[in-house]
């Protein structure tokens, strides 16, 4: 099952919004067959591995980190290879959530004789499937909230100017994130004062991710690398405000290919929870936030973070910068690591409670 959990987190990034699967075929004490779900819209891993075993199926174990399907999608049911393999057992990990799935594969499995069991490594299992198992329950994707500070806490100098805090070892990390998620959100704030392209670069690209400007009020001006290469990598623009209201400012945004977006408000800014619902309504599976200080206060105040990455540089910016605020009890609710990024250091939090099936 540890092999299927390895071969499963090759289709990261790749399978969204489709859950990572492995699949290991076992004979006896060999390995004779192995897959794992390659893209969204291609065969799942089942198939993969039932086509590596060939005949070596028969009678064989099929060991699979997620519930095999039962009904026909883009792709006809992975029971049905099983059962026309004549594997005789099926270990799988945790039960598929989906209202589609959950349970029918299983059924359909042993009225074909085939004897199921279920459990092994869920732990595991429930870790793999935390974007998927968000989508499906919250209806919104699964974020990622990272920022960088100095030592002494503050993300921004007291005049409110940011700079570069963290060293190559943090951008190649955040790279590999961007090259993997569906979104990746900054506030206007962030927009006008890094100005940043928010793509990835010098890593191997699974998606292009679609750049998401929270923009209350419109302000954004068009002269931002974000808005002049908008057609290069999808671009939005989430307002409170119609268009109207703005409507030389978002003409000039449009004709540059900018789409903007109403969104409800809250408190006089943009509802976080509409917002990322909207993204959800795309097929959104994995969104990273990065976040300056307020905004990243909000998505945590908002309970909306399911994992943070916070990355420290050693120096300090002085009093009356500006710092994130924690909930409190956050250090309840999170499981925390911390590892080495060069000279800085990454504090790693992963929401302990994830969402049940």
């Amino acid at each position: 099952m540890r092999r299927a959990f390895t071969l499963a987190r090759r289709g990261e990034g790749r399978v969204e919004p489709n859950p990572m699967v492995g699949c290991v075929i076992v004979r006896g004490s060999r390995i004779v067959g192995e897959g794992y779900h390659r893209r969204f819209g291609s065969h799942h891993a089942e198939v993969y591995a039932l086509r590596a075993a060939g005949r070596r199926a028969a009678a064989a174990t099929a060991y699979v980190t997620l519930e095999p399907c039962g009904h026909t999608g883009k792709t006809p049911p992975c029971t049905d290879a099983l059962i026309a393999a004549k594997v005789k057992y099926v270990v799988a990990a945790m039960s598929d959530p989906a209202p589609e799935v959950a349970g029918r594969g299983f059924r359909k499995l042993r009225a074909a004789g085939i004897e199921v069991r279920t459990g092994c490594l869920n732990d595991e299992a429930r870790s793999l499937t935390r974007p998927y198992v968000t989508r499906l329950k919250l209806q919104r994707p699964y974020i990622i909230l990272k920022w960088a500070q100095a030592l002494d806490g503050w993300l921004s100098a007291p005049d409110g100017q940011r700079r570069q805090l963290t060293g190559q070892a943090a951008a190649r990390i955040v790279h590999r994130l961007r090259a993997r998620v569906d979104a990746i959100i900054v506030g206007a704030s962030t927009a006008i004062v890094d100005n940043p392209l928010l793509t990835a670069r010098d890593v191997p690209i699974k998606r292009i991710a679609t750049r998401v400007i929270l923009d209350s009020r419109l302000r954004i001006p068009p002269t931002l690398k974000l808005v002049r290469t908008a057609v290069q990598a999808p671009t939005i623009v989430f307002t409170q405000r119609s268009r109207d209201d703005h409507a030389r400012a978002a003409q000039l945004l449009t004709q540059r290919g900018v789409e903007i977006l109403p969104c409800k408000s809250r408190n006089q800014r943009i509802d976080l929870r509409d917002a990322l619902h909207q993204l959800y309504q795309r097929g959104m599976s994995n969104v990273l936030v990065e976040a300056g200080p307020t905004l990243a206060t909000a998505f945590l105040a908002a309970d909306l973070a399911d994992e943070v990455m916070c990355f420290v540089a050693p120096e300090a910016l002085g009093r009356e910068a500006k710092s994130v605020r924690f909930p409190a009890r956050f250090a309840e609710r999170f499981d925390i690591s911390h590892h080495s990024a060069d000279s800085d250091a990454l504090f790693h939090a992963v929401r302990r409670s994830p969402v049940r099936t």
